[in-house]
């Protein structure tokens, strides 16, 4: 006699999972359990840890032929969540559950061989595509409960053991659902403040336009001026994320198997720091698996890339796409994924390989073609997609004394930048996938960004003696925004188009030149680096 059940589980697809038909087939014929419908390694295998459970559970399948497929069958199903809702169809294929039992709910999870349900990635985008689909609830670990929890308008029950799943299904032990406790979320306090940085003004100010604005910033100078120091505290300075913000953020976490702690939802913007050794692959995403990379894991958040010539070029010219356009598309013979990618790229790098260029009192000795080799790792166009380019110098040493005069706190530049950003969501309050001056496309750009005759003067003067890109006019005049966003003024004006102006001196021709003549060393601090590069 033949015995049909089936299940709902989910597969994953970028960010996004897919139902998934678990269906357990159950007839005469030899011994033999065979899954198909396109399984990887890890789901092949499942069928060993399932038999297992189920007999050390306390439950023994009839000695027929069990073959499980997975619809629809052209989806690559990867991981161990279909493992619970294959031991649980195998038991209604031998009648142990009622007839139809399984069909109300969406079910994940790994079983261990004494039958407990371990924890699996990627629970959030099943709770999701569970209540989208209208199903009653959704059967996770319990590890992954509360993460499951974040979704709404669906129930959710916690499992941690398989005989505890079977009793809830059959309904002799029904589970109590899972309940969010809808905690207050504050921000913690900061680790790592502004004020703990000495010195460097003019780097904290541009920091502060960058968070305002959501702007890509490189900062350039000699080791030991502070970059990586100002850059890690960033993330202090932007606002804390809208709850959607941060449910888009904790997807892709739990997509990656990274969501861990008491409290599953993600508030505190991410900021990622990959080595430069990293892959293309580690960095934007895919691989065998098409998992998410760097770039998405730092998505509302900022990318920081240290020493970033040294970034194999491959690596920083697959930025470009993702950079302009804020998501990242995988295409490979057997699955096409796309991720999300609104990040704050900050990149740090030395004015030289020996990075004693342009320092008052050193001498580099580095050869001129080394120097213009080093720079140009970095290619013009990623180059172009930089809003905010600072030159660094190193903190005099009366700053660094215990008895220096306290610096600002972070606090005062997040007042700040909150209030620029609420200028910016009241102005894009009927555009949703535009939250900051740097998303804006540009047809957003000629409607805000309007400039004072002298502005426009300014920034046509600036477009034709530098040499910029059509990219670029529209980068200062964000920029240009952003600036006056913080200073409250309703145009654009010229103070705040020459600021955007400055800001970008490493797209002008001839400003490395004039770092190699020695023109920043006798001139010293970075205004006067500015005018000789004028």
């Amino acid at each position: 006699m033949r015995k049909l059940a089936r299940a709902h589980s989910g597969a994953l697809m970028g960010v996004d999972a897919v139902v998934v038909e678990v269906e357990v087939d159950m007839s005469i014929g030899l011994p033999y359990f065979n899954v198909v419908g396109l399984p990887e390694g890890a789901v092949k295998e499942s069928k060993v840890r399932v038999i297992s459970a189920l007999r050390n559970a306390g439950y023994d399948l009839p000695q027929k032929r069990i073959t499980v497929n997975l619809a629809p069958a052209d989806i690559r199903k990867e991981g161990a969540a279909f493992e619970l809702p294959i031991a649980l169809g195998a038991l209604e294929a031998g009648d142990v559950l009622d007839p139809d039992a399984l069909r109300p709910w969406v079910m994940g999870g790994e079983l261990s061989l004494d039958g407990t349900v371990k924890p699996i990635r990627g629970v959030l985008p099943l709770a999701i595509a569970a209540r989208d689909h209208g199903f009653e609830g959704v059967l996770v670990p319990a590890a992954n409960a509360a993460e499951a929890a974040l979704v709404d308008r669906i129930h959710v029950y916690p499992v941690a053991h398989l005989s505890e799943a079977v009793a809830h299904v059959n309904g002799q032990a029904p589970i109590a659902p899972y309940r969010r406790e809808h905690a207050r979320e504050e921000r913690p306090p900061l680790e790592l403040d502004m004020a703990e940085v000495r010195g460097q003004g003019e780097i904290k100010a541009a920091l502060e336009l960058a968070a305002a604005g959501g702007h890509n910033a490189l900062l350039c100078g000699p080791p030991g001026s502070g970059k990586t120091m100002l850059a890690r505290r960033l993330p202090g300075l932007l606002p804390l994320m809208s709850f959607d913000e941060a449910l888009e953020v904790t997807k892709i976490y739990s997509v990656s198997g990274l969501l861990a702690g008491p409290r599953p939802l993600l508030t505190e913007r991410p900021f990622r720091a990959p080595h430069h050794t990293v892959s293309d692959a580690g960095l934007i995403g895919g691989g065998p698996l098409g998992r998410p990379g760097e770039l998405s894991l730092a998505h509302r958040g900022v990318l920081f890339l240290d020493e970033f010539p040294e970034f194999r070029r491959n690596v920083l010219e697959v930025l470009r796409q993702p950079l302009e356009d804020g998501v990242v598309h995988i295409a490979r013979a057997n699955h096409h994924v796309s991720y999300p990618a609104q990040v704050m790229l900050v990149a740090a790098m030395n004015a030289c390989p020996c990075g004693r260029l342009g320092v008052p009192g050193a001498r580099c000795s580095c050869p001129r073609y080394r120097v213009l080799e080093y720079h140009a790792r970095v290619s013009g166009p990623l180059l172009d997609r930089i809003d905010i380019t600072v030159l660094t110098r190193r903190v005099e040493g009366y700053r660094l004394a215990a008895s220096a005069r306290p610096e600002t706190p972070s606090a005062y530049y997040r007042a700040r930048v909150e209030a620029a950003r609420e200028r910016q969501r009241e102005r894009f309050r009927d555009e949703p996938e535009v939250r900051c001056n740097a998303q804006m496309p540009p047809r957003l750009v000629r409607q805000h960004c309007r400039t004072t005759a002298k502005a426009e003067a300014m920034l046509r003067l600036a477009m034709d003696r530098y040499g910029l890109s059509a990219r670029a006019h529209d980068r200062i005049l964000k920029l240009s925004r952003t600036r006056a966003d913080l200073e409250g003024h309703g145009e654009i004006e010229d103070v705040d188009v020459r600021l955007a102006v400055d800001f970008r001196v490493m797209d002008r021709k001839d400003w490395l030149m004039a770092l190699l003549d020695g023109s920043e060393s006798r001139s010293g601090p970075l205004g006067r680096m500015l005018d000789v590069a004028r």
